[in-house]
């Protein structure tokens, strides 16, 4: 008997899981736990238990892309990959690195380009996009730090190469420590513009 009721919870995780990546994708909902409520809501599932983690709905949302998007789907994520590059050679002197969905493949219709930049202050960033000519809108984020805190960044968002791009600036040394990612809990992958390059060159 508990063997089956661990099969149901699976069962039940897994279901729960894609119906988010659905949600995630066809509606742009971008926060996972509001999928995930929403999807609980929709399934008439109330045991917290049997929610699935964030690894397991990012994984829902590649899989989904991957059954779902074909060849549109490969075609956005090169085009937005190379907004990307454009957009990082634009930033070239606040050393660019890209993170989020477009780094990790699961980007859809409703994704920014997502780039981590790195500057004394967010004016020189936005001294320098006023320099080139971008209309920005600045926001801000809350990221958890290594030390298990959350700090707000300051950040830009613009519109390249028909992709919107979210420039989100750290200090200087913020290079050497990522922010955790609210996916896993680890450190954020970043890669710079030579990593791009190299994925658009292996797609």
């Amino acid at each position: 008997m508990p063997r089956k009721r661990n099969n149901d919870a699976e069962r039940t995780r897994q279901v729960l899981a894609q119906e988010a990546a659905r949600i995630i994708v066809n509606h742009g909902v971008r926060d996972y736990r509001a999928a995930k409520q929403k999807a609980a809501e929709r399934l008439g599932v109330s045991s917290r238990g049997s929610l699935p983690g964030n690894s397991e709905i990012e994984s829902a949302v590649a899989e989904h892309l991957q059954l779902f998007g074909g060849e549109a789907h490969e075609d956005r994520l090169r085009l937005m990959r190379v907004a990307a590059l454009s957009a990082m050679e634009l930033l070239s002197s606040f050393t660019p690195r890209l993170v989020g969905p477009v780094l990790a493949g699961t980007a859809d219709g409703n994704s920014a380009v997502n780039l981590h930049v790195f500057a004394d202050s967010p004016e020189h960033v936005a001294q320098a996009l006023d320099r080139i000519g971008v209309r920005y809108r600045p926001y801000e984020r809350r990221l958890k730090s290594r030390r298990d805190r959350f700090e707000t960044y300051s950040g830009f968002e613009f519109h390249h190469n028909h992709s919107p791009v979210q420039a989100t600036v750290f200090p200087v040394d913020g290079i050497r420590q990522a922010p955790m990612s609210p996916i896993d809990g680890k450190p954020m992958k970043r890669i710079d513009s030579e990593g791009v390059q190299a994925l658009l060159e292996h797609v």
